[in-house]
Parts: structure tokens; C-alpha cells; sequence
């Protein structure tokens, strides 16, 4: 059986990666630099998945790669780092390259974005820089470049969404006419998928999107008219780029640093070369779905709860650089405790509620939260508009509005989140169901005073914030 290595095993490709490689009847070593933060998918058997602990900007972790592997899926991106991570992309790659030419793989796959102006954003011309040290490589070597990815969870089709969900008017900058060629997750992964070892692909590149070219307003009136919403949109040529990511950072739930990436690509049209697209085309045999069947087919996932992965739980807001595996164990000196408990109706009710806090499901009443996420995204953090990517389960590494789930074990009745608000400190919210009692503790660890006088100022909430919120936890009345 053939292995094939995947990077970015947690991120919004990588994760449904995974399921189509083994359904292929490969072994997937996926690789990880957190492995606390890998959740293995449901219905792959174990023999079929290994995991192993890379950072590829740490040499030292790269000897975890296995010798046998066969194939490699180059899936890692850095739009929502630190400004200097076009420099760590291609420390990346080529680090990435040094390990691979020293197993025995036979095919590299990279998908990067669409480049076929001489004008290009700061990210997608990152995306070049990696593709041209991958396509150096002495393992054969193919790039496909995709534009706008419509699917649930994507970042750019969750604000799109965000968009004209919430705007009935929107008052746009004039970049909203720059032609674009979307493409559905599903052929982005079927493209992935049956490119692998063609080698007729070998070290080429080829543009992916389907049939329609469409300008971003057009992309918005397309999902409005699906979802039966009456939308009217007017541009304006006086929006400044960094307005527009403000914009885009206030009215949807993506971050600044994000929303400037997508902004700056934005601008400049991508459209696939259409000489590309045939050859991959017949390469592959796929003939993507139209712009209107791919939103179709990513609603119908969305309402049947069906959301796979999402871009919101590819990275760590707040610490880019840090393990989750540092923040499980909460701890005990030096903080600040809030610690409550109460006794449950019933166990797995009670652990119903407790695995379906936050998002749409809300915090049990207390606006409380809503004002506290309010002002976490006036300082800049995520508030609570991230929201959660399933209604009823939790995994590790997933966002949870302004927290991260970095334990969740419901056989254990154990789950603790990590706080990602800004705040002047670190903070951690744990649920254990422990001897008939539901147990709820909040941990502040305070950085310097300004730590401090922040515990203290909002002290006097925690009874309405925690009390009332571990009762509706426990026993759920009826008020």
C-alpha cells in the first residue's frame, strides 16, 4: 500500500484531504506540527492514517518524516500570520523540499493560487515564491492554481456569506468589479486527488475554476439569489484598501490581518488560462460544477450540519507560535480561580449542553457575553463572530467564538477551552462532570497589573456570567 504525505493535515484542505487519500486506497501519514491538535475523522480505519509531528521551519523535526512515502501533498499557507511570513513560507518550502528529496516519493502536488497577471497581492505572490522553489525539486512536481473556493467553511465563501446574509445594502469599494473564476471544494479535492502520479502532469502548472468568470459583486448577487435574498449592491471608487479590511474585519467574521490578504488579492483579476484549464481537464477527466451548483451543493451541507473543516480552525489567532499541548494542563499558581459546581439533571443531557456552547447555540442568555465579545473586536481580537464549525461537537484545535478547544473528551466528561479575547493575561474555562456534580472553573494568569486590575474589574460580573451560566449548564430549568 502506497503512503502519501500530507501537510497541512489540519487545515481547511488538508482535513478532507485526508478522507479522500484513503478512500483512493492509500495510507496517509499526516503531518502535524501540533499532533494535540490532530483529530483523527470518523470512519477511517487506523491502520490507514499515521500522524507525525513536522515543523518545517524547525529542521530538527523533519528526520519524523517517513522514507517510503510515495506521493506528497504540499498544502500549507500563511495568510494570517506575522507580516514577515513570506520569508517563513519559503523557509518552509524549502525545507519541506530537502526532507522529500531524501525519501522515495515520486509525485509533489501544491495548490496555490491563481498568478496569471504580472501584478501580483503580497500572498499570492508568496504562493509563486513556493512554487518556484517546489518546481526546483528533483521529485517531479505539479502546481494548481485555484481562485475563490466556494464550500462551507472557506474563508472566502464564509464572507461572502457573512456579507449578504447580513447587508440588505451594501455600499462596497470599486474592487468588488474585478473578475474572478470561483471553483467548489469538491473538484478542488477531486483535481488533488486524481492528479496524483499522472505524469503527464509532471512538472507543470494548471489553472482550476469551473466555466463561469464573474465579477466579486456578481459572486454576492449569485449567493443572494440562491438563498431567495434581495440584495442591492453599489461601488465606490473612494474606499482605501485599508478601509475596505476594516470593513470587511467589522462585517464578517474573518480577522484584519486576513481580511487585508483577501482585500490585496482582490484587486487583481484571476482568471484561469483556458489552454490550463482544458489540459488539466482532460488530464484528470473532471468538469468542475457551475458557480450556482457549487453554492447548492456547499448550502446543502451547511443545513445538514455537515461542515467538515473551516478556516477558522487552521491556525491560533493569538499565538501563532505556541503548542496547544502547552495550555492543557491549567494552572494553579500565580491565578486567579472562579471555581463553581452544581449538580446535574442528567449526564448526557448535561453533557449536551456543555459540547453545544457557543456559536448560534449561544451562551445560555447571558448577554453578558455578547457585550464582552462586542468589545473584544473593537481591540482587535476575535469576538464572537467565529462562532463554531459543528452545533453539537467539539475536537481539538477547533475555534469556539473567542476561545479554542484544546481538550475535549466527552466519555470523560472533560472539556477546556483556551481564551483567544486580548487580553492582558491568559485565560482558561474547563467543564468536568465529576461524582454526580457539574464542576466550572475559570483561570486567569495575569501579566503584570494591568492583569490584575482587569480581574478585579470584572469580578463583580462572574456571579451573573458563571452562576447563572453553570445552572442552565447543569440542570437546564425552565425559567
Amino acid at each position: 500500500m502506497k503512503k502519501i504525505l500530507l501537510t497541512g493535515a489540519t487545515g481547511y484542505i488538508g482535513k478532507r484531504m485526508i478522507s479522500v487519500i484513503t478512500e483512493q486506497g492509500y495510507k496517509v501519514v499526516c503531518c502535524s506540527r501540533d499532533v494535540s491538535r490532530f483529530s483523527k475523522p470518523a470512519g477511517i480505519k487506523d491502520e490507514l492514517i499515521e500522524v507525525v509531528e513536522v515543523d518545517f521551519l524547525k529542521e530538527e523535526t523533519l528526520k519524523n518524516i517517513p522514507d517510503d512515502v510515495s506521493g506528497a501533498y504540499y498544502l500549507m499557507h500563511s495568510m494570517s500570520g506575522s507580516d514577515d511570513y513570506e520569508e517563513a513560507e519559503k523557509i518552509c518550502a524549502r525545507n519541506f523540499v530537502s526532507a522529500i528529496e531524501k525519501t522515495q516519493c515520486e509525485h509533489i502536488i501544491y495548490l496555490s493560487g491563481l498568478v496569471n497577471q504580472k501584478e501580483l497581492s503580497k500572498h499570492l505572490n508568496s504562493r509563486f515564491q513556493v512554487e518556484k522553489i517546489l518546481m526546483k525539486s528533483a521529485v517531479p512536481t505539479t502546481v494548481l492554481r485555484a481562485g475563490i473556493i466556494i464550500g462551507s467553511g472557506s474563508a472566502s465563501f464564509e464572507i461572502v456569506r457573512d456579507l449578504v446574509e447580513k447587508l440588505p445594502v451594501m455600499v462596497t469599494p470599486k474592487w468588488l468589479d474585478t473578475k474572478c473564476q470561483p471553483i467548489g471544494i469538491a473538484n478542488v479535492l477531486d483535481f488533488l486527488i486524481f492528479t496524483l502520479f499522472k505524469k503527464e502532469a509532471y512538472n507543470k502548472n494548471f489553472d482550476i475554476g469551473c466555466d463561469d468568470v464573474l465579477t466579486y459583486k456578481q459572486i454576492l448577487l449569485g449567493y443572494a439569489k440562491v438563498r431567495g435574498l434581495k440584495r442591492t449592491i453599489i461601488t465606490l471608487p473612494i474606499m482605501t484598501p485599508k478601509l475596505s479590511s476594516y470593513w470587511l474585519y467589522f462585517i464578517t467574521s474573518t480577522t484584519y490581518s486576513l481580511a487585508s490578504s483577501l482585500v490585496g488579492s482582490m484587486k487583481i483579476e484571476v482568471v484561469c488560462d483556458k489552454e490550463s484549464l482544458d489540459q488539466i481537464k482532460k488530464i484528470t477527466g473532471i468538469h468542475p460544477f457551475s458557480y450556482e451548483q457549487a453554492l447548492q451543493r456547499t448550502m446543502a451541507k451547511i443545513q445538514a450540519n455537515e461542515i467538515r473543516s473551516s478556516w477558522k480552525d487552521s491556525f491560533i489567532s493569538s499565538r501563532h507560535d505556541s503548542s496547544l499541548k502547552e495550555f492543557i494542563e491549567v494552572p494553579h499558581f500565580g491565578c486567579f480561580r472562579d471555581t463553581r459546581s452544581m449538580k446535574y439533571d442528567d449526564r448526557e443531557k448535561c453533557l449536551d449542553r456543555v459540547f453545544s456552547l457557543g456559536g448560534k447555540n449561544g451562551w445560555y442568555g447571558q448577554n453578558l457575553w455578547k457585550i464582552r465579545g462586542f468589545l473584544d473586536v473593537i481591540v482587535g481580537g476575535p469576538g464572537l463572530r467565529r462562532g463554531r464549525t459543528h452545533p453539537t461537537q467539539l475536537h481539538e484545535g477547533d475555534a469556539l467564538d473567542f476561545w479554542r478547544v484544546i481538550y475535549a473528551n466527552r466519555e470523560e466528561g472533560k472539556l477546556i477551552l483556551f481564551a483567544e479575547m486580548k487580553l492582558p493575561g491568559e485565560a482558561w474555562l474547563m467543564f468536568k462532570l465529576y461524582r454526580g456534580k457539574l464542576w466550572q472553573k475559570a483561570v486567569f494568569r495575569p501579566k503584570g497589573l494591568w492583569g490584575r486590575l482587569y480581574w478585579y474589574s470584572v469580578l463583580p460580573f462572574h456571579g451573573l456570567i458563571f452562576k447563572g451560566m453553570l445552572r442552565k449548564l447543569a440542570t437546564n430549568p425552565v425559567v
